[in-house]
């Protein structure tokens, strides 16, 4: 059987909601980091790309209509090479790069791009249609995150709990404090900061060229790095945010130990080990496993620990033999409790050495596959074995993959 790897792999830098990226196009976004993905990688002929996998979550906007396709197009590769946009909500791009990696495997190709983008600054506001003629019971929805045209049943079977909704109920579920979640919070902060101004991101980020601000007026430099960490947090700032879900009191996820909205796109080239020989390529990191699980939808943040327990057994590893994890941070209560659940510490140093979402920003098509972008990367730094990456998604799922290096 067939191995697969990721050889390389091109970020742009995360951007804050309304921030740098506010406008630039999700579909140009893409095809940017496609371009400097295969720019970087001239050795790989194009024309021989299987399959182009990219994961977004809205696709109501201008990601609309297969923005894979769409972005590869714009990007210059060739009318032959097919596009696939999946979506998984906050996991779609780590289920693009297991497509790939899947593909691979069962020989129905050689070479792929996989990876995600999302914009939720340029996510729009929709509307239905009306089932009648001149209704005036319209309702607007902004798809930047969360629900939208319920179905009543699933509502009455399983509610319709926002994101930060259920963090707090994996809060009260597994008693995490408001205390536990800022400390881990700040940590990622701290830990972000120190990664980014040690330039340990730089291999990773494509910087984006932006538009000219108005008519007439020069473009402003290239958006280069990470613009959503905030190195100056402290204990006492985080302490003075109110909850920003629940305001009965007894609330604790907030602002500032919840992870944001954000704009981003990432790319990974994905190779069998016969195209890694034929095209003189380099891996950085074989695929070994992946999985999937679900969960109660009010509880999906503890997901990450059925998916993890998965992929492990499927990999024939233990979660000790684990040398990095990327565990992307959508709220610190789910962390915390996952890490709790799994048996680790709150502040294990394998996990998120770099920061994870609360600082870095969490782009939900983005996500999975910038956390693989990332621990391959990092096995490289340190010459050790073994990445895991895990994620909650919404409406009850859980994604882990495991990577080992190459």
């Amino acid at each position: 059987m067939a191995q697969a790897f990721i050889v390389d792999g091109i970020r742009s830098p995360i951007g804050s909601f309304g921030g740098s990226l506010a406008h630039v196009r999700p579909d140009d976004l893409a095809a940017h980091v496609l371009r400097e993905l295969i720019a970087r990688n001239p050795g790989i002929d194009t024309s021989r790309i299987d399959d182009v996998i990219l994961g977004c979550a809205n696709q109501a906007g201008e990601d609309n209509r297969n923005i894979a396709r769409m972005a590869l197009l714009l990007a210059g590769l060739p009318e032959s090479v097919p596009g696939e946009t999946v979506n998984r909500l906050c996991a779609s791009g780590m289920s693009a790069v297991a497509g790939a990696a899947r593909a691979i495997r069962a020989g129905e190709g050689h070479v792929f791009i996989a990876g995600g983008v999302e914009s939720m600054t340029r996510a729009p506001f929709v509307m239905g249609k009306t089932s009648q003629p001149f209704a005036r019971n319209v309702e607007v929805f902004d798809t930047s995150i969360g629900w939208r045209f319920i179905n009543p049943k699933l509502k009455d079977q399983y509610g319709t709990d926002s994101m930060g909704e259920t963090a707090e109920n994996v809060a009260d579920k597994y008693g995490v404090s408001r205390q536990d979640q800022d400390a881990y919070a700040l940590r990622s902060q701290q830990k972000a900061a120190a990664a980014r101004d040690a330039g340990r991101f730089d291999l990773e980020i494509a910087p984006v060229p932006l538009p000219p601000a108005g008519k007439n007026k020069p473009a402003p430099a290239p958006f280069a790095r990470d613009e959503f960490i905030r190195g100056d947090s402290s204990a006492e700032a985080l302490a003075r945010l109110k909850p920003a879900f629940r305001h009965d009191g007894k609330g604790s996820v907030t602002a500032g130990n919840s992870s944001g909205l954000n704009d981003g796109a990432a790319g990974l080239f994905v190779l069998s080990d016969s195209a890694i020989g034929e095209f003189g390529a380099t891996p950085l990191t074989r695929v070994v496993a992946t999985a999937a699980s679900g969960v109660e939808p009010r509880v999906m943040g503890i997901a990450p620990v059925t998916a993890v327990r998965k992929a492990l057994k499927l990999a024939g590893l233990s979660l000790e033999q684990m040398d990095h994890i990327e565990f992307n941070e959508a709220f610190a209560a789910q962390v915390v409790a996952s890490l709790r659940e799994l048996g680790l510490r709150d502040d294990d140093p394998r996990v998120n050495p770099n920061g994870g979402a609360i600082a870095i920003g969490h782009p939900l098509g983005m996500s999975g596959a910038r956390l693989l972008l990332t621990a391959s990367r990092e096995l490289e730094k340190s010459g050790k074995q073994y990445a895991l990456c895990t994620m909650c998604v919404g409406v009850g799922q859980g994604m882990a993959t495991i990577l080992e290096r190459a």
